[in-house]
């Protein structure tokens, strides 16, 4: 009778090489998903500067509906905040702005305009910054409202 409990008390539990083989598999798993963990808040910035870029194209549109023209590039985003004082001034400019404040981008940069003819280009230097080459823009967004 002691020799059965003594073996039933044998048999519970794992062994040395069953852990380990579960310890290599979990690392196996953790190597390969990981990475991919790693890379998904960079596409979240990436995802957010596209959506802060077309709200502010929104925004710039409704201006132009108000006014018949877009600001100006000296005259930048910030027209869309507080009204401009230099030309061309907007005549029906909306009392409380187009937009509360202008965002930043997720790397704290502010985000870029030029107005070239009423050709805009809304766009971040994105996030290897200015001379980085990784520009992000009303042009490369997969819903373009540039005008």
């Amino acid at each position: 009778m002691n020799k059965l409990r003594i073996r039933a008390k044998k048999m519970n539990g794992f062994t040395l090489i069953e852990v380990m083989v579960v310890v290599v598999i979990l690392g196996i798993l953790a190597a390969i998903v990981v990475p991919k963990i790693m890379s998904r808040p960079e596409q979240a910035r990436i995802i957010k500067v596209k959506q802060d870029i077309m709200a502010i194209q929104s925004a710039l549109d409704l201006y132009k509906l108000d006014n018949s023209f877009y600001p100006s590039t000296d005259q930048g985003l910030q027209a869309l905040v507080i009204k401009p004082t230099t030309d061309p001034q907007p005549r029906n400019w909306k009392a409380d702005g187009y937009l509360q404040q202008l965002p930043i981008d997720p790397w704290g940069q502010a985000y870029q305009y030029l107005n070239e003819n009423d050709t805009l280009k809304i766009f971040s230097y994105g996030p290897k910054g200015k001379d980085g080459n990784s520009e992000i823009g009303n042009w490369n967004t997969e819903n373009n409202n540039g005008s």
